[in-house]
């Protein structure tokens, strides 16, 4: 059997940078055959595709194209809104890096060309989980998810034969930068405060994300999507409130699975995403390349808490979009992604992140996520509805 072939898009993100980490570790197993990105990186898209040398490159910058043709005479290029969504024909596995709502395209045509899809951008699967799900039917269509605490259920899933016996789910959290922090402690945080992580290295929305805990209850939306279903339909159907969030701040247990006769499975590695990526990658074989191995004498401890969910209302947000269904993931992850933005360009306090994703779920309209067209002009409206809040508030 040939090297397994691997389409990367976001590659110059902080998945896609480690993407290239694991395959580069393991180079006879598998083969980059093409490399995606939004644009915003140019010069680090091309040293990366000079470096790995795919067959393809594509680009969401329809600019791009003169220079990447110039510069990158090996490679077919392909540049515009679908350039990325492309890939899905190139690889036998699409790891999906794309950071944001911008990811749905990859996911959608990696699962409707019936490939595996390495799937690190949760958004998407929360936007539009109706829709992906049935995506998930075509035949050959495989998902794995890489994000750290999904992938830790995924595996803990794997040593138990009785899908009706799981009782409860239990994502971890690292607390963030502010764990511990008062409300008031944090009316003046600054951007650089809240990018400083104690444990992951991680894209800035994500990393912001943690810092709120709003990145743990797209979590909980997402695990919700992948293992709340009935047994058969790709789930093991746990219900939303069987999904647990508690704070553990070393990142050494990435999560948990409870079963009915009490017994809990967990998944333990040092925080290094390349882990979880190597799974995908490798699954239903594993890697071979010990990334996170831990050194048990030097551990220490492991300690675990509850949510403060006063200071940090976002994750009880997640959770009240979830009950409500329908496009009221997508409202959440659209104005997140607004408020986000905001804070990083400074015009927007970190403490009002929440605020805003609130204020525009107020407005949320109802409408179930009855189709792909429904759930892009939910985005759009939840958007269109945050960016208003933020106006008015300046205005103020």
């Amino acid at each position: 059997m040939g090297a397994v072939r691997v389409a990367v898009a976001g590659s110059t993100g902080s998945i896609g940078t480690q993407t290239i980490d694991v395959v580069a570790a393991e180079p006879h197993r598998y083969e980059i055959t093409a490399l995606g990105a939004g644009g915003g990186n140019l010069e680090a898209f091309i040293a990366q595709a000079e470096t790995v040398r795919p067959k393809v490159v594509a680009i969401a910058d329809p600019s791009a194209d003169a220079e990447l043709r110039r510069r990158l005479p090996a490679c077919e290029v392909r540049v515009g809104p679908e350039a990325l969504a492309s890939l899905a024909d190139e690889a036998d596995v699409v790891v999906n890096g794309v950071v944001g709502f911008a990811g749905l395209p990859v996911t959608l045509a990696t699962l409707h060309a019936g490939r595996r899809l390495a799937l690190a951008n949760k958004e998407s699967l929360i936007a539009a989980g109706p829709v992906v799900q049935d995506a998930r039917l075509t035949p050959g269509a495989e998902l794995v998810p890489v994000d750290s605490e999904h992938c830790a259920v995924h595996q803990c899933l794997r040593a138990n034969d009785h899908p009706g016996r799981v009782a409860r789910i239990v994502l971890t959290a690292s607390g963030g930068p502010f764990r511990g922090r008062s409300a008031a402690s944090l009316a003046d945080v600054t951007v650089d405060e809240a990018l400083a992580h104690p444990t992951w290295s991680m894209g800035p929305k994500i990393t912001i994300d943690s810092s709120t805990l709003i990145n743990k209850g797209l979590e909980v939306i997402e695990a919700h999507e992948l293992y709340g279903s009935p047994a058969g339909h790709h789930g093991v159907g746990v219900a939303l409130d069987d999904i647990e969030v508690v704070v553990h701040p070393q990142s050494v247990v990435h999560s948990m699975v409870e079963f009915t006769d009490g017994a809990t499975i967990a998944q333990l590695s040092m925080p290094d995403m390349r882990l979880p990526i190597a799974y995908a990658l490798a699954f239903p074989d594993r890697g071979t390349t010990p990334f996170g191995r831990i050194d048990w004498a030097g551990l220490g401890r492991l300690d675990f808490e509850p949510p403060d969910l006063d200071t940090f209302p976002g994750l009880g947000l997640a959770y009240a979009a979830a009950r409500t269904g329908g496009t009221a993931p997508a409202w959440l992850s659209a104005a997140n992604e607004v408020a986000v933005d905001a804070f990083l360009a400074g015009r927007l306090r970190w403490a009002d992140i929440a605020a805003v994703v609130a204020a525009t779920l107020d407005q949320h309209d109802g409408n179930p996520a009855t189709s792909l067209d429904v759930v892009l002009e939910a985005d759009r409206t939840a958007r269109a509805t945050a960016r208003a809040l933020l106006d008015g508030s300046r205005a103020r």
